[in-house]
């Protein structure tokens, strides 16, 4: 639909086209407006702005969802690509500089983001002033293209084939308890006695609930545990680890202070799960000066706060 008899004002700002790609990746005006850390209202304003200096509506609006004309669904190709291009153009004179600047939205999970990732990326911006670093975090799968993220910092070997990934950190998952619980119940002297003790199990992403997957001395092993205690987030398991409630994996990086304080034992050491940290990034940005700082960065930088 072609708005009629207004003059356009002109030409549609940056800006203007961000707001509009969160509208579109948000499927909402309020959720957009939360991605951008703005109201509803300014939202709905900046997207009235841009159909006035197009002459043309980009969304059909209901009281449930919003939903792209068939001009909004061309104006999205445009402006992913005039939002890439300037993004390009900042990269290349920064390179020319050999100052990294312009805008990084990246993302990670709950413990890993706010553990590691997050202190990493407060020294970044401390070193780097003239980039603009975002960092989400959340425990769910993330399309980076369609959500508009530049990288994910991940754990563990699942990996993506359509985008580049580079390790950050070596780290593996081992098992562990707390002194109680082992003075109370004993140590197990193999995997299969694990079927006999309580097991603290994480629900994550893709993996197997219940099958805990182990190397020892490179050679693959797995077992079924259970245990009356389950939870999406590492940091309870952890907790619950050390107030003795069962047995649990996690990774080095998460109980390492906690191994040397002694409030927990590993359990089984001769076991433990690959699950290096890992850089994610789409191929389009492999040339990104500032994501190349940035990866080059956290490779130095990530370990505990």
């Amino acid at each position: 639909m072609r708005i009629e008899n207004t003059k356009r004002k002109q030409r549609p700002s940056p800006k203007d086209l961000a707001v509009f790609l969160a509208v579109v990746r948000k499927g909402s005006f309020a959720k957009a407006a939360e991605e951008v850390g703005q109201s509803p209202a300014f939202v709905s304003k900046r997207i009235g702005i841009l159909e006035a200096n197009l002459l043309t509506k980009l969304f059909h609006r209901s009281t449930r969802q919003v939903s792209l004309t068939d001009d909004g669904e061309r104006v999205q190709r445009w402006a992913i690509r005039i939002l890439e291009d300037l993004d390009n153009m900042i990269d290349e004179i920064s390179q020319a500089q050999h100052v990294p600047r312009g805008s990084l939205h990246l993302c990670s999970t709950f413990g890993l983001g706010r553990a590691l990732v997050a202190p990493a990326i407060a020294k970044l911006a401390r070193e780097y002033p003239e980039l603009e670093v975002r960092l989400d975090i959340f425990d769910r799968e993330v399309d980076l293209i369609q959500e508009g993220f530049d990288m994910e910092i991940r754990v563990g070997e699942d990996l993506p084939q359509q985008h580049i990934c580079k390790k950050l950190k070596s780290n593996n998952r081992v098992l562990c308890a707390s002194p109680e619980y082992l003075k109370k119940n004993g140590s197990p002297k193999n995997l299969e006695e694990l079927q006999q003790h309580k097991c603290l199990l994480l629900r994550e992403r893709n993996a197997p609930f219940g099958i805990w997957k182990l190397q020892r001395n490179g050679k693959p092993s797995s077992v079924s545990v259970h245990g009356e205690l389950s939870s999406n987030h590492g940091e309870i398991i952890v907790r619950w680890a050390k107030s003795g409630h069962g047995i649990a994996m996690r990774s080095m990086w998460d109980i390492e202070a906690s191994l040397r304080t002694g409030e927990l034992v590993q359990v089984l050491p001769e076991y433990a799960q690959s699950a290096n940290i890992w850089a994610i990034y789409p191929t389009r940005l492999s040339r990104s000066a500032k994501l190349r700082v940035c990866v080059d960065f956290l490779q130095h930088n990530l370990s505990p706060s």
